[in-house]
């Protein structure tokens, strides 16, 4: 006698958490390509570089505009303090000075101006550079050397590998038996055997009318598999616990019928001999190689599990 829990299987997808469609900030002639397809780049690596140099060109020129007004406002300042001692000896109009006082402002601002443009070329300049923005995966590639891609147009497609999710359409009846405590084993479709400790990290409860199911989105524990990939098809089974203890037997006890009988042998003891009884039994939920029995046998008996093919009531028995 245990605890009788249902395992419920499902089928799903091996997905990733990011997957980014790359494009430029800014229009140019594909000048470098660091990455192909399958190539794998971590956060910041360069992967595309555009033609910068007309660009480049003008960012100098911000950069002299900028000398430019910054020696204007030294020379305004100068002449505003030039200004500023003749008149303390009212040798110089006071209105002068104002007026000086205004040129050295907008020296000020024009050098601010200035300042601002030249950091905007640069950040332009900046953009002729596309780098990875997570780790990855480049799994498409849409351009080519010598191209002219425009703002907007896709160049790349990056797919993160890490912290890869397992999505599985769940039946819609299980919906408030299950939680992200509810156990759960993983296993890739092309290798059923390997499975993995899961844990569940999403239930999203908007259910597919047409297949009358809602989605269960969870992860490997501990990252235990490395040799998984986003697109690779997927298994899951849950555990749910039915709050209930019952009678159960392991499978290979069951005898199944044509006639829709199912019976389990079992061994009974008396005056130093062993003999086999075959009993009627109403099975019940089946998990983990064991198979729950509503009726027709009771907890502690002593089951065939192997050689009850061939038996006969009464029969005696060597119990190995």
């Amino acid at each position: 006698e245990q605890a009788v829990v249902r395992t419920v299987r499902m089928t799903g997808t091996v997905t990733s958490p990011r997957a980014a469609t790359l494009s430029p900030a800014v229009g140019g002639l594909v000048q470098r390509l660091e990455v192909d397809v399958g190539s794998r780049v971590g956060a910041g690596d360069l992967l595309l570089q555009l033609d910068p140099e007309l660009d480049a060109l003008a960012l100098e020129r911000s950069r002299a505009a900028e000398s430019e007004a910054r020696s204007a406002l030294a020379d305004a300042r100068r002449r505003l303090g030039e200004a500023e001692r003749l008149r303390s000896d009212n040798s110089i109009a006071a209105t002068e000075v104002e007026s000086r006082r205004a040129a050295a402002d907008m020296a000020a601002a024009a050098l601010d101006s200035a300042g601002a443009d030249v950091r905007q070329r640069q950040a332009i300049v900046r953009r002729h550079a596309i780098r990875a923005p997570f780790s990855g995966v480049i799994s498409q590639r849409f351009t080519e050397l010598g191209e002219w891609v425009a703002p907007g147009d896709p160049v790349l497609e990056l797919v993160a590998t890490e912290g890869l999710l397992f999505d599985f359409r769940a039946p819609q009846e299980i919906y408030a038996q299950i939680d992200e405590t509810t156990p759960i084993r993983l296993s890739l479709g092309a290798r059923p055997e390997r499975l993995h400790d899961g844990s569940i990290v999403a239930i999203v409860p908007v259910s597919d009318p047409r297949a009358r199911t809602f989605l269960v989105r969870a992860t490997i524990r501990n990252d235990s598999a490395t040799d998984i990939a986003p697109g690779m098809s997927a298994r899951g089974r849950l555990t749910l616990d039915q709050g209930r203890r019952g009678v159960v037997v392991p499978r290979d006890a069951l005898l199944r019928y044509p006639d829709g009988r199912t019976t389990v042998w079992s061994v009974e003891r008396a005056d130093g001999s062993a003999r086999v009884r075959e009993a009627t039994v109403l099975t019940g939920l089946e998990f983990d190689g064991l198979v729950e029995i509503r009726q027709g046998l009771t907890a502690g008996a002593e089951v065939v599990t192997r050689g009850n093919e061939a038996l006969q009531a009464g029969q005696a028995v060597t119990v190995r």
